[in-house]
């Protein structure tokens, strides 16, 4: 892998570092990985994978909140609010399309909530004009600073909008593929890590992106967007990668079989290499001799192992290949669980493709920064 591409990942490691140098107490892997089971991972997600998911959202969300910062100092403002984060992601209109959808949800979910609490389900007049003027701040307020920024119009448009989300479909279609097969107690399972969110744990959220440390902190709503975003880059993550697994996984009568990536022929041939070492290390040849025992002794196991109603040879011999064999099925089942989840090769061959300039004038283009944003893209 050349420096270019490998640039993404150090920076990656490098600004998480300074972003944590207070120290690591707050974790969110154990929740990243019933994310990544939710978004179309196996049922249990590698610790190493879940780990290096969890650096580069915080990544993300350290340079994303560093960037608001100084949009907020710019305007004046004493904290992070909805406009600032608004501002930085104008560039990519299908992201902030998408957020405009998650902010009026939540509009219409706090509406629900409302009038669920003051019981007037019939009063409509009641629902449309005090509940709806006090609940559908969200929706207001990116209408305002939209207008107030917009020059053509096609901000604006994206509120009205209503096509249908390919990348959001691609996931409903793959995550309905997953359940086909699914029993009623890993559906429930299932059920639960689609319904995990960094916003249902503000607090801790909060804390793993060190908030307290901010000069100028984020507001609650700036907190629910940013909670979206971080859902929305470990989608995105987790998207790229099974992308990644699927081009990997050895077809048969592929001509292009060869034209894999060299990080990922590295990574697969040092853990074959690895394997192979083990399984010699582990062969009867390489295992040393047993301690010679005289006949008495050899006697006396005998007479033991037959008292403890193991038989005789036969039967002894016969219990140590049902040992191996159970060694081996259950070495063979969790190889199985490890090949069908996703690699920390596949993350970071991933990210690699992700930040890798495509044209013969990339070298040249205006936007070859050096960095990866996932959440606001290449702006």
């Amino acid at each position: 892998m050349s420096n270019s591409a490998a640039s993404p990942m150090a920076a990656s490691s490098s600004s998480t570092a300074a972003g944590r140098a207070s120290g690591k107490a707050t974790s969110f892997i154990p929740e990243l990985q019933s994310m990544m089971f939710a978004l179309g991972d196996a049922r249990r997600p590698l610790h190493e994978t879940a780990a290096l998911v969890e650096d580069i959202v915080h990544t993300q969300l350290i340079n994303l909140l560093h960037q608001a910062t100084e949009v907020a100092l710019l305007r004046g403002a004493r904290a992070i609010s909805p406009e600032d984060i608004i501002f930085l992601m104008r560039k990519d209109k299908k992201k902030l399309r998408r957020l405009i959808r998650y902010m009026q949800f939540r509009d219409y979910k706090s509406r629900v909530l409302k009038t669920i609490e003051d019981e007037d389900l019939l009063d409509s007049d009641k629902y449309s004009s005090s509940s709806s003027s006090s609940v559908n701040k969200r929706q207001r307020l990116l209408q305002d600073f939209m207008s107030s920024i917009d020059q053509t119009g096609e901000f604006l448009s994206l509120v009205e909008e209503e096509e249908v989300d390919e990348v959001k479909q691609e996931r409903l279609e793959r995550i309905e593929k997953m359940t086909r097969n699914m029993d009623s107690s890993q559906y429930s399972d299932f059920c639960e890590s689609r319904q995990l969110s960094f916003s249902k744990k503000a607090s801790k959220f909060r804390e793993w992106l060190d908030c307290s440390s901010l000069d100028v902190k984020p507001n609650a709503m700036s907190m629910e967007i940013l909670s979206y975003l971080a859902y929305e880059t470990v989608a995105q993550v987790v998207d790229l990668a099974l992308l990644v697994k699927q081009d990997m996984t050895p077809k048969t009568g592929d001509p292009f079989q060869h034209a894999i990536s060299a990080t990922f022929i590295q990574y697969c041939n040092s853990s074959a290499e690895a394997t192979s070492n083990k399984k010699e290390t582990d062969s009867p040849e390489n295992t040393p001799p047993s301690t010679p025992s005289g006949p008495l002794t050899g006697h006396q196991g005998k007479m033991h192992s037959m008292a403890q109603g193991n038989g005789g040879p036969n039967q002894d011999g016969s219990s140590k290949i049902k040992q191996r064999k159970r060694k081996k099925s259950a070495a063979a089942c969790g190889a199985e669980a490890q090949s069908s989840a996703i690699q920390p090769a596949h993350i970071r061959e991933a990210i690699r493709r992700y930040s890798h300039k495509i044209g013969p004038l990339s070298p040249f283009s205006a936007q070859k920064c050096g960095c990866l944003n996932l959440v606001l893209g290449c702006a």
